[in-house]
């Protein structure tokens, strides 16, 4: 957290979290680096320059494999949690990526067998609702203090899901910003915050292939002054996704993305009511 907070503009990072509890880890059948691989591995450092903007910074501790931040805590998985009934069809707990995943990247199971529900809860429990009641707060802060919120999302996308699409895109983008197609950021805020990434010489695409989830979608709310973008970055530019470790790039990434985030915050100070009228 800031000194005192100066901005309506909040960063969180929610799949960073590296904290793996042992028994976790013992109970999988994946290597720990496979384990790490649905990690936005590193973000929480390319963003750790908020507090120092007047912003607050909001990081998760524990691992997405372990509980997914980025989900309703309703989507709980039969396939993997002891007593769930299954209601209807969602693609996401069907593949595995629910609350509480069963697989990571490229579907690869976590563990064999299922967890009791009494285990599923207790993740959510100490971990996912008192993160989502910080962010709550936060956003309620930022609204009682400066009139209006703008929340980043911020995440890291995979070399696979940039292959997936790569017909769509005459180059790579660098960024891509999730607004849910205008429907969770006033328009001419996501105007603002796609020229402050292109000004930085990055080549950036909006709500494809990520339009944003469960924070975008449940936070987002422009019409109240409740205003979130999800913010996606190509892993290849600041880390080697093999071993999970920062490449040569990481630091010419990080002042960028230092300068970007002195820009966004700057947003949630005067130029917020002004870009959405």
């Amino acid at each position: 957290m800031p000194d005192s907070r100066s901005t309506a503009t909040i960063f969180a990072s929610p799949h960073s979290g590296c904290d793996y509890p042992r028994r976790f880890v013992s109970d999988s059948v994946l290597t720990e680096t496979t384990l790490r691989s649905s990690e936005d591995a590193f973000v929480d450092r390319l963003f750790d320059r908020a507090p120092q903007f007047g912003a607050p910074l909001l990081t998760a501790v524990m691992p997405r494999a372990y509980v997914d931040l980025n989900r309703s805590a309703e989507e709980l998985d039969p396939a993997l949690i002891e007593g769930v009934r299954q209601f209807g069809h969602n693609p996401r707990i069907s593949s595995g990526l629910g609350v509480v995943p069963r697989v990571v990247s490229n579907g690869k199971s976590i563990r064999h067998g299922r967890i009791s529900m009494q285990e599923a809860r207790e993740r959510l429990d100490r971990f996912y609702h008192p993160y989502h009641d910080c962010l709550h707060r936060l956003m309620g802060e930022s609204h009682a203090m400066f009139g209006s919120a703008l929340l980043f999302d911020c995440h890291s996308m995979p070399k696979d899901a940039l292959l997936a699409t790569s017909n769509a895109f005459v180059k790579t983008p660098d960024i891509v910003l999730g607004d849910r197609f205008g429907t969770s950021c006033d328009a001419g805020i996501a105007a603002l915050v796609e020229g402050v990434f292109k000004d930085a010489g990055l080549v950036v695409s909006r709500n494809l292939p990520f339009a944003g989830a469960f924070v975008v979608q449940n936070y987002g709310r422009p019409s109240m002054g409740r205003h979130v973008m999800q913010i996606e970055i190509n892993r290849a530019l600041y880390m080697d996704e093999a071993t999970i470790t920062p490449n040569a790039g990481f630091g010419d990434l990080k002042a960028v993305i230092d300068r970007i985030v002195a820009h966004l915050a700057d947003l949630g100070r005067d130029e917020l009511k002004l870009a959405a009228e």
